[in-house]
């Protein structure tokens, strides 16, 4: 009896989805809970897993088709779930049946393959049923690696043989994997191509978007890291025993954050056609580089987590997200965006909207430079700070002024203890 393999149920942001990879062939042991095929949507990357022990049946949707919500992918067969699967068995029965009605012929093989005088051809090497196999799929000796006794080539070394020469077209429809880049010849102009995955389009599409649909402009401030630097070498230690997670400067800039938002609640707010939604609660979203794009998973009511609760959160975000395990409700919604572009080394930069929200702070590098205080000139760790925002809502005004709010938490932490 066969069980149907379906795809995930997509919730309703997400209209459909491209099946990545295939970890099972047809005719592959599968055991319960193991993992079949990866569908890659516009946000992550969904696991399909096998419901029972059985045998993987027929694949119905390979590799970069689409498929909609609770479409059928293939089939799972029943079976034993032995490690070599029917299939193999049976080969393997046929083979030994073939050489059995060959008698002689396969003996002398065997015992001397290299002694064939006559045709003088490689495949001599081979048996009888390797051969006619060979045969009816034009491979020669050369293309098949043999196993046997005296390197002789079995039936099973021609069937894996074009196992391998059809996994290479496959591999290579797959979105999710993008195929090495050959070493070129000198002299050589070598070029790639290769599709665009559904995370790296959704992302193009809501840049260009953001650019051309909102009134974007950036301002920048600078901050002074000294004070929240001594903080972290003071109680670093004493933080992480009592809450058993470091203390970064991620949990900072979140509370900083959300302190200036209930200030200035247009930088929280967002734009639904002609009406101004005003968010009653800190839904702040944290950027996440990946080796497929960039995901910004959410921390839910930021303002009333503490700094231990919002740095394990952002630890486990960027676990998550490094292994493709962040759900969708993790990255839907949020009222307000942090990006740290100074963790690859960026000095400056003008980050992009995260529509349907109006602004998006941008962290960068912190760098060691002359700053002159109180008529002399001391050498400071100092951080550019770029808020991008909506100026359909917001002002210049209450963008500078919610910067600067943002930098004075910065530069005098104990304000947020304070609440001052």
């Amino acid at each position: 009896m066969a069980t149907d393999i379906k795809a995930p149920q997509f919730p309703e942001s997400v209209a459909d989805g491209t099946v990545a990879t295939w970890h099972k062939k047809e005719g592959e042991a599968v055991k319960r809970d193991e993992l079949l095929v990866d569908i890659e949507t516009d946000k992550v990357v969904l696991e399909v897993v096998a419901p029972s022990d059985g045998v993987m049946g027929k694949i119905l949707k390979d590799e970069g088709e689409t498929v909609e919500s609770q479409e059928i992918l293939g089939q799972l067969e029943a079976g034993s779930g032995a490690s070599g699967g029917a299939k193999q068995e049976q080969s393997s029965d046929e083979g030994k049946a073939e050489a059995k009605d060959d008698g002689k012929q396969e003996a002398a093989a065997e015992s001397a393959p290299q002694a064939d005088d006559k045709g003088g051809d490689d495949d001599a090497q081979a048996g009888p049923a390797a051969r006619k196999m060979m045969s009816e799929h034009g491979l020669s000796a050369g293309d098949v690696k043999g196993t046997g006794r005296d390197g002789r080539i079995t039936k099973e070394d021609v069937e894996k043989a074009l196992a391998n020469r059809q996994e290479k077209p496959a591999s290579s429809s797959a979105e999710s994997k993008a195929a090495p880049i050959p070493e070129a010849e000198p002299g050589e102009r070598e070029e790639r191509r290769v599709p665009m995955t559904r995370l790296r389009k959704r992302i193009a599409e809501r840049l260009v978007s953001a650019q051309q649909n909102a009134a974007m402009l950036t301002t920048f401030n600078e901050v002074n890291m000294k004070p929240i630097m001594e903080m972290r070498k003071n109680y670093k230690e004493a933080f992480e025993k009592a809450h058993g997670v470091r203390l970064g400067f991620m949990g900072f800039f979140t509370r900083a954050c959300v302190e200036a938002l209930k200030r200035y609640p247009e930088v929280n707010a967002s734009i639904d056609g002609d009406d101004v939604v005003y968010h009653g609660y800190y839904d702040v979203g944290v950027a996440v580089s990946t080796e497929r794009g960039l995901v910004v998973p959410v921390i839910r009511d930021a303002d009333q987590k503490g700094l231990a609760e919002v740095e394990s959160q952002i630890i486990d975000y960027g676990q998550k997200a490094q292994k493709g395990k962040l759900s969708i409700d993790e990255m839907t919604g949020g009222t307000f965006t942090i990006s740290n572009g100074g963790v690859f080394g960026s000095l400056m930069s003008m980050p992009i909207l995260n529509p349907p929200q109006t602004a998006i702070l941008g962290m960068h590098k912190i760098q060691e430079r002359p700053m002159a205080v109180d008529g002399k000139v001391e050498i400071l760790p100092m951080m550019y700070l770029a808020l991008s925002y909506d100026h359909r809502l917001i002002d210049g005004k209450q963008a500078v002024q919610f910067l600067v709010t943002v930098k004075n938490f910065i530069e005098d932490p104990a304000r947020l203890l304070l609440d001052i």
